[in-house]
């Protein structure tokens, strides 16, 4: 009778908040890594982003999953002579592995959502500088993606923080108050959803119109939050029960003395969740708006750019004159885009074959055919590109 062989038992510590749905996500990833391929005793404590937890000074162990605000734990996280993961970027100063969410596509999918409602003036509300080197580049990458846009786009200057117990409402005014010197309408991308929640509160307390003058979008997909929002509040998903996942298995590799892949790995969000928060198409042309909305909501029926034209009663030329006026493409660019955004989230969040892919996509039983539009489209084929959404890519210094 054969023995089967068990790994023998690691204990990870994992310091993750609990409070907010991000966080969440992250511990959901971990703890399906651990039933799945682990022997692992996890030492986990429900809690917010802070303080560094006491248990922690006494803990002896073998790895460490760590998504902390501030650098000045890694000291003692170093001590512990056990593998860490970084799951923040808050301890990148100390070059310990990482694995985090793609900034870069973060910004690209808040500017293209906005974009394509017509919003041209931008603003970023975020943290105090360098409180969170995660959330500074998150808001340079935003900042950069629009200036290449040929637009300009306001980070919001944080004062230093308060330490009162009205430190959220001072917040909110001061939100408030750089939000009326915008120019209008403009879309504003909040670093979390938690921000976005502010920044909503601080419109209503400006008398600022949702989504009409103020366009917000949160990052994380937080359900809860976003649907206690007024509007509900629309937001990028960062797949964060995938980061969680990918990151158990980094650290897995770590304890059983293998040496990380890469020093930085990155896992590209899964897309915008579009609610009441950006609901809005900033054009006067009615025509437009009904071409853009059917497009939007029909695209993945197989539909073409005649079924728009007998929809909308407008000529083609007059549709693409205007479409490309508003948008800086054609009404056919703009479907094919609609049907790429679908694309890219099945192939990140199922199982379904590509010929299924291409179904759901409006390519019914051309499945080569929609290969080779992905491909010329992202330079990447669609099943490298499942890959590299769910194993990560590397960064500079692999």
């Amino acid at each position: 009778m054969s023995i089967r062989r068990t790994r023998s038992v690691r204990h990870v510590a994992v310091l993750i908040e609990s409070s907010l749905g991000y966080g969440r996500g992250l511990l959901e990833g971990i703890a399906r890594y651990s039933c799945e391929r682990g022997n692992w005793v996890l030492y986990f404590e429900l809690r917010g982003l802070e303080p560094f937890p006491l248990w922690m000074h006494d803990w002896k162990g073998d790895g460490i999953l760590v998504s902390f605000p501030s650098w000045q734990v890694t000291p003692t996280l170093l001590t512990k002579g056990a593998a860490v993961v970084d799951l923040n970027g808050s301890l990148t100063p100390s070059g310990l592995p990482q694995v985090d969410t793609d900034n870069t596509e973060v910004a690209r999918l808040a500017l293209e959502h906005f974009w394509e409602r017509g919003i041209r003036h931008f603003g970023f509300c975020g943290l105090p500088r360098g409180e969170w080197p995660l959330m500074d580049q998150r808001g340079e990458a935003f900042a950069g993606q629009v200036k290449a846009a040929g637009c300009s786009c306001s980070l919001f200057a944080w004062p230093a923080r308060h330490q009162t117990e009205t430190d959220w409402k001072r917040e909110v005014e001061e939100i408030a108050a750089w939000l009326k010197g915008l120019p209008k309408p403009v879309g504003v991308l909040a670093y979390f959803d938690d921000r976005g929640y502010q920044v909503l509160n601080a419109c209503r307390h400006a008398g600022l119109t949702v989504p009409e003058e103020v366009a917000v979008l949160g990052v994380s997909n937080d359900t809860l939050l976003c649907s206690m929002c007024l509007p509900s509040l629309s937001s990028i998903d960062l797949n964060a029960e995938q980061i969680g996942y990918t990151a158990a298995a980094y650290l897995d590799r770590q304890m059983h003395g293998g040496m990380p892949l890469r020093s930085r790995l990155i896992l590209p969000p899964r897309g915008v969740v579009a609610r009441r928060s950006t609901d809005v198409l900033a054009t006067d042309d009615a025509d437009l708006a009904a071409a853009l909305r059917f497009i939007r909501e029909r695209a993945c029926d197989g539909i073409r750019i005649d079924d728009v034209l007998r929809e909308v009663a407008i000529s083609q030329r007059a549709l693409e004159r205007k479409c490309h006026a508003f948008l800086g493409r054609t009404p056919k660019a703009e479907l094919l885009r609609v049907q790429m955004t679908c694309a890219r989230e099945l192939l990140i969040d199922s199982n379904l074959s590509i010929k299924e892919v291409a179904q759901r996509c409006g390519f019914h039983n051309k499945e080569t055919y929609f290969s080779n539009v992905f491909y010329r489209q992202h330079g990447i084929w669609p099943t490298a590109y499942r890959r590299c959404s769910r194993h990560g890519s590397g960064s500079a210094g692999e």
